[in-house]
């Protein structure tokens, strides 16, 4: 057993060593000065191997102690072999020993290509940490490469109103590391997937500039060809520079800076730490007003390639330099110059500024390369100048036959990415030539038009339903961060499509460990807005809450993502009781007071939902305080937004003439976290209605007499009981005559020529006199006949609007399908005024639109079921 363990540690060692370059120089031959003895080796790989892992010290001291004993010969073996238990208990103790637990809250993922740098990948950005000492490097590998291998998963079954998520039962660790050793073909998916979701936020905006020669002379070339300066040269100028001290002109120190820039990529940190480097810089700075505009620019882009840090002192007075510059120089130099600042990722709002003063004065001598750059470098600033925006949006339609789509997809990146408004008709152009070629359109250009339609709240169907057809087979080659906005584009343009839906459902579980806490998150709200219920629900579900459990420590710097994601769940009936217990804690509601968005919305949406339908969910909850608060808070935007709203005036003026005045209709938000509006009826089992809203009547009516003349018909109608073929016009009129009905009306004898009815009326001659109950004496008392209520059944009427529904559809949104669930789970019966009914009928009769609303309120299907 011991000899299989060790060969099974050898294996996992193996795997680990060639998944990074230190390790694989071991397993080649050695390290200088190790003059590869074995045992040094041996000693070096285990001490790597613990770095990287260092819960499995104990595994490593147990393997090394196996493997030297299995060296000793077969004989030692079969001498063990034979002796008792008691015998071998009384020799020597081992050096280490070693226990396989099988731990509830971790499982090993066999991945090495977790830690395998991506050829693909910026070599400058990856010099950026090569100053870092080899050994540093590898006792700090990284969070997300060490997660991808070693998950925390102990939260990740949380329990959900739904169904419980699956607790895993996972292996000991070196068996399942062992059982999970990839073929070639699962190394080779791994990494192609690796590929895809290498995103470089630098450089993938830049694709656009590949398509025009032109954009060389504006732009940062990083694949110009240079010629590799030896090391020995550079150790050469680094001495002269030395030498010459102070009396260097402004020609030899570009000089220097170009060649030193073309040195090998991995010399560039020791470079910038070396001291005669830093003496350059100043020279430089020193003398920096001396340098012609064309020197300073070859300067800024030797600094590009040598990966100076953005922070670094001496950039200042660059950027100083440049903003001082701006107006003596041309057009393409201030693009390459803003270029290059973008390439060292470093922020310079008031260089920028200046570029846009100038952009502003020259607008319409821009070319088409030109304009589309400036859209590239507004974008990647975040910053949109409005009277630029305007005058740059005619040249749209100037340039846009000429654009290719490329740039069409850099135009509308730029626009999002700086929040900038266009006007419609730009977005609809837009929209009509990326449906007619989207096959010839790349994802990530088509993404970013997805992006500005998203952001314009533009629903262009030829263009959605042309998407519907390009990218649900593009999805497995999109990368993560791509889908995500497939999916929230649909979900914010309320564009519900199935194929769409299903493609971004099957791709995610494989892709899930590459998502940032915010692309799990607006995962989670798209799919719950749109109500979709992908064909691996659980597993996508599942996987995504597990990674919500992973990113836990992101939402401390974005509460605003745990929110969304917890919405999403909730609108599905999904509700992770360790997340919200985490949500609704009061260290977290404090996190989200501190937001730049205002979450007090989400937060009083999630709390109330866990209290209806998770009445056994014993965590976190809001306080009283905070839901007062959020209430008054939404009731005030209520009334100034929701309850003046045309077509809820008008049913609500209907309904009080139909059913006898404001006592039995009241308007108000039955859910405010819901945050939408209501109509409340009660109706008795018999279909009458029931006065509740005394308060609404005392504030219409003030108590005043509302007497009410009766004909013979109306008062043969009192005493004999409703027609069946009544009209709601009839019905109207009865309801005036009945004033402050009560739920149950009674027929009353005729005493002494003077007839008696329960709500106070009464009949003298040939005329009747109605009196409402509120001028009643309260003190006296109605008979127990009278008094006893019947079952009530609480109507819930929704006078709803096209953005409660899908778009093109009649399918509901979640937010609204979660209202209506929990109006149902309250007692109430849901009464729908769909849009598309209620709305033509607002122009129609009064006749019309009360039978309308007498055939919704007394459905007989509704009082049967309330019987």
């Amino acid at each position: 057993m011991g000899l299989l363990l060790g060969f099974s540690w050898a294996l996992f060692s193996n795997s680990v060593l060639r998944s990074c370059p230190r390790g694989e120089r071991l397993l080649q031959g050695g390290v200088p000065g190790s003059n590869s003895d074995p045992s040094k080796l041996r000693s070096m790989a285990t001490v790597l191997i613990c770095r990287r892992f260092p819960g499995l010290s104990r595994v490593t001291a147990f393997s090394t102690t196996t493997k030297c004993k299995a060296e000793s010969g077969s004989s030692e073996r079969k001498q063990k072999k034979e002796e008792t238990p008691e015998a071998a208990n009384t020799g020597t103790e081992p050096a280490a020993t070693i226990r396989l637990l099988n731990p509830s809250g971790y499982r090993v993922l066999y991945n090495p290509s977790a830690y395998a740098k991506s050829r693909a990948a910026s070599q400058q950005h990856a010099a950026r940490n090569r100053g870092q000492a080899l050994d540093s490097a590898f006792s700090s590998a990284g969070t997300a490469q060490v997660q991808s291998t070693f998950s925390t998963t102990s939260s990740q079954a949380s329990p959900t109103i739904r169904n419980a998520l699956p607790n895993p039962k996972f292996k000991p660790l070196l068996e399942q590391t062992l059982s999970a050793r990839p073929s070639a073909a699962q190394t080779k998916e791994k990494a192609e997937m690796e590929k895809t979701e290498m995103h470089d936020s630098k450089e993938d905006p830049r694709v656009f500039q590949k398509g025009r020669p032109e954009y060389l002379s504006l732009s940062y070339n990083k694949f110009e060809l240079i010629e590799a300066l030896p090391l020995e040269a550079g150790d050469s100028i680094l001495h002269s520079i030395t030498v010459c001290k102070d009396n260097q002109s402004p020609e030899s120190i570009t000089d220097y800076f170009r060649k030193l820039s073309c040195l090998p990529v991995e010399q560039h940190v020791v470079l910038r730490s070396d001291p005669r480097f830093n003496r350059l810089c100043s020279c430089a700075v020193e003398s920096i007003q001396l340098f012609s505009t064309s020197e300073l620019i070859d300067i800024l882009k030797a600094f590009v390639r040598l990966v100076v840090p953005p922070t670094h002192p001496m950039l200042n007075a660059y950027e100083n330099e440049f903003c001082r510059r701006v107006w003596d120089m041309n057009l393409d130099q201030l693009l390459l110059v803003a270029d290059c600042w973008r390439c060292l990722e470093r922020s310079v709002p008031s260089y920028l500024s200046i570029l846009f003063s100038y952009a502003n004065l020259h607008w319409k001598d821009l070319t088409l390369p030109q304009f589309v750059q400036l859209f590239y470098i507004i974008g990647e600033g975040r910053k949109s100048p409005t009277d630029l925006m305007q005058k740059l949006e005619s040249l749209i339609w100037k340039y846009f036959d000429s654009f290719t789509l490329e740039e069409v997809g850099a135009i509308c990146l730029g626009l999002f990415k700086s929040n900038s408004d266009v006007s419609d008709h730009v977005m609809r152009k837009i929209g009509d030539r990326v449906s007619l070629q989207m096959e010839d359109m790349s994802s990530y250009a088509l993404v970013n038009v997805l992006k500005m339609l998203r952001y314009a709240r533009i629903d262009h169907l030829p263009l959605l339903k042309k998407l519907g057809k390009v990218i649900p087979p593009r999805i497995p080659m999109i990368n993560i961060q791509g889908i995500m906005h497939v999916a929230l584009t649909c979900s914010s343009l309320h564009y519900y499509d199935e194929d769409i839906l299903a493609a971004v459902a099957m791709s995610l579980p494989s892709k899930v460990t590459y998502c940032r806490s915010k692309d799990a998150a607006k995962f989670l709200w798209s799919f719950g807005c749109l109500e979709y219920e992908p064909p691996n629900e659980e597993q996508f579900y599942s996987s995504l809450i597990e990674q919500m459990h992973r990113k836990l420590h992101e939402f401390e710097k974005f509460p605003e993502h745990l929110l969304t994601g917890l919405l999403g769940l909730a609108f599905v009936q999904r509700f992770p009781a360790e997340l919200i217990d985490y949500a609704l804690n009061d260290e977290f509601v404090r996190k989200t007071r501190e937001s730049k968005y205002d979450l007090r919305k989400d937060l009083f949406t999630l709390g109330k939902s866990v209290e209806i339908e998770c009445p056994a969910y014993k965590g976190s909850r809001l306080s009283p305080h905070l839901y007062e608060e959020f209430t008054e808070m939404v009731l005030n935007f209520a009334k100034e937004e929701i309850y003046v709203r045309p077509e809820i005036m008008e049913a609500v003026s209907l309904l009080e003439s139909m059913l006898g005045g404001p006592e039995y209709v009241k308007s108000h938000m039955l859910l405010p976290h819901t945050r939408s509006s209501d109509l409340e009826v009660h109706l008795a089992v018999d279909g009458h209605p029931i006065p509740f809203n005394l308060k609404g009547a005392t504030a219409d009516k003030k108590l005043k007499d509302i007497g009410v003349n009766l004909t013979d018909d109306l008062l043969t109608q009192l005493i004999k009981g409703r027609s069946n073929s009544q009209s709601p016009v009839e019905v109207e009129n009865e309801a005036k005559a009945r004033g402050q009905e009560r739920a149950e009306e009674a027929q009353a004898p005729c005493t002494g020529g003077r007839t008696a009815f329960p709500d106070g009326a009464s009949v003298t001659g040939a005329r009747l006199k109605v009196w409402p109950q509120s001028q009643r004496s309260l003190e006296t008392p109605l008979s127990p006949g009278l008094n006893q209520q019947p079952r009530e059944l609480k109507l819930a009427i929704q006078v709803s609007n096209r953005n409660h529904y899908c778009y093109c559809s009649k399918r509901l949104l979640g937010l609204h399908s979660l209202k209506r669930r929990q109006l149902r789970q309250l007692g109430y019966v849901v009464v729908e005024l769909p849009f598309w009914e209620w709305f033509p009928l607002l122009k129609r009769t009064r006749s019309e639109k009360l039978s309308y609303l007498h055939y919704k309120v007394f459905d007989p299907a509704l009082l049967s079921g309330a019987g």
